[in-house]
């Protein structure tokens, strides 16, 4: 079957699938999972339900990362899915599945924080880097950062994400995010300082 996805709003419905994505382990085999995929190419709705289920655990944790407010989440990571099933013929089978889906949610994420987040009011040029312990975010329980980081603005949370907890540069941030690299940097530097007042204020005897 040609064109686009067959889903119904029920598909992407977080009360329909929550409780049961949570539960849900990936015990799929290679074989399954590669079964679910190829029904996913030929729109079949069963399929799609069961990879949204399969991963959802995993993509949303992703999404929260960044977006705070939980319908913002859903409605994002939802259009990640739609992004996904209408380029899953695109997937080769070489490399992990969870990771290709994971660059297509995260884009969407992308997409979303460029289209309404206001990095122009602190643009600031950086000649040189500033040396950042990336190892710093392991110091602190998941949930602890998680709820400092919500906290910073959208810009510098979006910037600190993508540089400590995936791994981007500033160059690569840059280009994601239409923004320069002495943004990106301003960026990262300002939420340095201000998690570090946190934690400070937190007597947490952390350094950053």
């Amino acid at each position: 079957m040609d064109g686009n996805p067959v889903f119904d709003n029920d598909l992407f419905n977080p009360n329909t699938y929550l409780s049961v994505a949570l539960a849900y382990t990936i015990t799929s085999t290679a074989s399954e999972l590669e079964q679910l995929i190829q029904g996913c190419a030929r729109n079949e709705r069963a399929a799609q339900e069961k990879v949204y289920r399969l991963f959802y655990p995993r993509m949303m944790a992703v999404v929260r990362r960044y977006i705070d407010n939980e319908m913002q989440a859903e409605e994002i990571m939802n259009n990640g899915y739609l992004r996904a099933f209408q380029k899953i013929k695109q997937y080769n089978f070489q490399g992990s599945f969870e990771g290709w889906l994971r660059k297509i949610i995260f884009h969407a994420v992308a997409d979303y924080v460029k289209q309404n987040t206001n990095y122009a009011t602190k643009t600031v040029f950086i000649e040189k880097d500033q040396y950042v312990d990336k190892d710093h975010a392991d110091k602190l329980y998941y949930d602890q950062l998680l709820k400092l980081v919500h906290a910073l603005p959208d810009a510098t949370r979006t910037v600190f994400n993508m540089y400590v907890m995936e791994g981007f540069t500033h160059k690569e941030i840059g280009k994601i995010l239409g923004i320069s690299e002495g943004t990106s940097k301003w960026h990262l530097s300002e939420g340095r300082k201000v998690l570090k007042e946190k934690i400070e204020r937190m007597q947490l005897n952390i350094t950053i």
